[in-house]
């Protein structure tokens, strides 16, 4: 079954690709979108318009999804807009280290992204009509599995280059699962992805490293009520030529092969 775009309930439903299936399972790929409404683009600066800083090619390496019954969400929407993955009251994530906001300003290198900055009243309005669609979808959702299966498991998805001197020293690992140190996921379900990462010696891996995951992961996990969390970070050098951005289709499938049964541990 094709992505099916969600059509009857949400204003902008457009913006986002909802992959609707039966298992405990929804997969969140918050930050692959592309899309810039015409009314924001032409108050940014030219490098912004072709999105350097997105999760280059996440919902493709997921896309397997399909084929284990795993429902997955994906936005349209470029981070630039409004990133998905910062709470709408724009509070830090990491306090003292260097973030981005709800409406980013300034891209990973540090370039500033608008001409003015989106006052207020702009970021409101777009957390209205972007933000606050995909996070209901996601509740809604996992709020039907729970009813269906007894528990959701919530996986959000993401890719950074290996070397951002803004957020991190020198290389970052391979795969970086986040479980907000482990309140967001139980250990149950933590467990069965590190038995997963340890039988393999081709990637390295942290738990709660420097990504210890995001709003969407600290927000939507509650193990006590059965709703399991978990972020992974991927290094994009493992499926991109990071000089080109080009998709590298052998390392793609291979990293993509772990994935695979990383997810399937997890069921």
């Amino acid at each position: 079954m094709p992505f099916c775009i969600i059509t009857d309930r949400f204003k902008v439903a457009k913006d986002y690709l909802f992959h609707h299936r039966n298992s405990p399972i929804l997969i969140s790929v918050p930050h692959d979108g592309t899309v810039i409404p015409d009314e924001i683009a032409q108050n940014m600066h030219g490098f912004a318009l072709k999105t350097p800083d997105r999760d280059l090619f996440v919902a493709q390496l997921f896309s397997f999804a399909k084929d284990f019954d795993i429902s997955l969400l994906k936005t349209n929407i470029s981070r630039y807009v409004i990133d998905m993955n910062r709470p709408a009251d724009n509070a830090s994530l990491y306090p003292g280290q260097p973030v981005t906001e709800l409406c980013p300003t300034t891209s990973f290198d540090n370039q500033e992204i608008y001409v003015n900055k989106p006052d207020a009243q702009e970021i409101q309005r777009r957390t209205d009509n972007y933000w606050q669609p995909y996070h209901q979808i996601i509740t809604d959702k996992l709020a039907v599995i729970k009813e269906q299966h007894g528990f959701a498991i919530l996986i959000d998805a993401h890719s950074i280059k290996s070397h951002v001197a803004r957020f991190f020293d020198g290389q970052l690992p391979d795969i970086n699962i986040g479980t907000n140190s482990g309140t967001s996921c139980s250990d149950e379900y933590s467990d069965k992805f590190e038995a997963v990462l340890k039988a393999q010696n081709d990637y390295s891996y942290v738990f709660n490293g420097r990504f210890k995951g995001g709003y969407i992961t600290r927000n939507y996990g509650n193990p006590e009520e059965n709703i399991h969390a978990i972020q992974i970070e991927l290094s994009q050098i493992n499926y991109l030529d990071e000089s080109t951005n080009r998709f590298m289709v052998e390392k793609a499938e291979k990293l993509k092969t772990l994935l695979i049964r990383m997810v399937n541990a997890l069921c």
